[in-house]
């Protein structure tokens, strides 16, 4: 089965069309190896948190800052498609 992403934002901050630019981007990369992007507002503020079946795969306040799509692009790869090449995503 494929894995399902989750990104819970929270809806009083503004971040919802962050994390539909997000869902979007790993919709359109990874087509063939998601079952979804689930976008779920959540019920305490200053929260976004994206999840991979469940297991926490990046937490806004841990980090302290928002993922780069191609940061994200990448934990995404490596738990789904590992070896995918994500093309200029991957030059340093």
């Amino acid at each position: 089965m494929k894995p399902t992403i989750t990104i819970v934002y929270c809806p009083r901050c503004g971040w919802l069309l962050r994390a539909a630019y997000m869902a979007q981007e790993l919709l359109t990369t990874f087509n063939d190896d998601l079952d979804g992007v689930l976008l779920r507002p959540s019920e305490t503020g200053g929260q976004y948190t994206i999840f991979i079946d469940g297991q926490v795969m990046y937490d806004r306040k841990e980090h302290g800052h928002f993922p780069e799509i191609k940061e994200l692009k990448r934990m995404v790869r490596d738990r789904v498609h590992p070896g995918m090449s994500l093309g200029h995503v991957d030059e340093h």
